[in-house]
């Protein structure tokens, strides 16, 4: 388990605990998206449905590689 400190939409400072396979899934996908971490954290915590910021994360990556396999 990794914790990273991120900043969502510039302002807001926290901390989330992902497994070292789904953060480098977020690093692999924040690369192909063209925008730093903090920039697609910022972008999940916009859109999520899940309380949890991690859990969302997680559950953005496994949608984003299931679309990613489909294409």
């Amino acid at each position: 388990m990794k914790k990273i400190s991120v900043i969502i939409a510039g302002r807001h400072q926290t901390s989330i605990s992902l497994e070292n396979e789904f953060w480098i899934e977020l690093q692999n996908i924040s690369k192909e998206k063209n925008k730093t971490i903090n920039q697609l954290v910022t972008e999940i915590d916009s859109i999520r449905e899940h309380e949890n910021l991690s859990s969302a994360i997680r559950v953005y990556i496994l949608n984003y590689l299931k679309n990613k396999k489909q294409d």
